[in-house]
């Protein structure tokens, strides 16, 4: 007859994924560290697989270890949420929620809409980690991240909170005042081009002509970045032309900051998703955070595009 297992374990198992070491697992719950591992040992020997790659520097899950995982830990999420709402006598959003976003994230991100959501939420406790570098959301024990581009991981779970919309050339009057204005795609390379940080350091762009075709132009960019936010600004300053999203160009277009320039050529946004690890029993917390971000993004009409330019989500 096959050996049981502990439901105990698994909840363990859970903890160590999340905290990334045995020893921060038994931090966390005042245990010793021995004592994690073999009972991480003894759940791998029931299962009759390695769960975990263990080396001096980090744990890793293995393929069985990233099944057990994904099928568990919204579970044991589930379980640990139903015994909080039971001892509060109320479903209302509680706990800590770790948010991957980009790191000009509160560019556009008001810090007054965030007190509000605290106050309405007096349980909840919010903790940003703002970095434009990818993020592993089960190792860093992410909640919720805010990522733009196609959804590349298996392991997580998105969902697109907003269209793809168009990237379009832009620059200043005063630059276009000094240096005049490109009347075709390969008059770029005369020009201060603005671009994300690549690479070797050349900037590529895919543009799309008014006869459908797709051109692509290399350019050695007179100032890169690795957030559209500083490119904008660089941009409204007048240091060259850059390529934005639309919607993060209106409100400067708007008011006259930067003008559209070839306007004819224009390239695909990505939409921007919002992830998190577990597929079932999202956090009512979470939740309720991301339906935060939804409503104030959509009012200000420039943010999902801020939030698309982050790579690191």
């Amino acid at each position: 007859m096959a050996a049981s297992l502990d439901l105990n374990d698994i909840a363990l198992f859970v903890q160590v994924v999340r905290s990334g070491s045995f020893a921060e697992a038994a931090r966390r719950l005042d245990m010793p560290a021995n004592t994690v591992s073999r009972r991480i040992q003894g759940l791998e020997d029931k299962v009759g697989t390695r769960l975990l790659q263990r080396s001096t520097r980090k744990l890793t899950l293995t393929s069985a270890g990233e099944a057990l995982h994904e099928r568990c830990a919204a579970s044991i999420d589930g379980l640990v949420d139903a015994g909080q709402e039971l001892m509060s006598g109320t479903d209302e959003a509680s706990g800590l929620v770790r948010v991957a976003a980009p790191a000009d994230f509160f560019d556009f991100f008001e810090m007054e809409w965030l007190a509000a959501f605290l106050d309405q939420h007096p349980r909840v406790r919010m903790d940003f980690v703002l970095s434009d570098a990818s993020t592993d959301l089960i190792a860093e024990r992410i909640d919720v991240a805010f990522r733009g581009g196609p959804l590349r991981d298996s392991r997580y779970v998105g969902r697109k909170l907003h269209p793809a919309g168009s990237n379009g050339l832009v620059a200043s009057p005063l630059y276009l005042a000094a240096h005049g204005a490109p009347t075709q795609l390969s008059d770029l390379e005369n020009h201060q081009c603005l671009g994300f940080t690549q690479p070797g350091g050349i900037l590529k762009w895919r543009l799309q002509g008014p006869d459908g075709l797709e051109e692509e132009v290399r350019l050695q960019p007179r100032l890169s970045a690795s957030t559209a936010q500083a490119l904008r600004k660089a941009t409204v300053a007048g240091l060259g032309i850059a390529l934005l999203p639309s919607t993060m160009a209106r409100i400067d277009l708007n008011a006259g900051r930067v003008v559209p320039v070839l306007s004819h050529y224009t390239c695909e946004g990505h939409g921007v998703n919002v992830l998190y690890p577990s597929r079932r029993h999202l956090p009512k917390a979470v939740s309720a955070f991301i339906d935060l971000v939804m409503e104030k993004t959509a009012y200000l009409g420039v943010s999902p595009a801020v939030v698309e330019s982050g790579r690191a989500r």
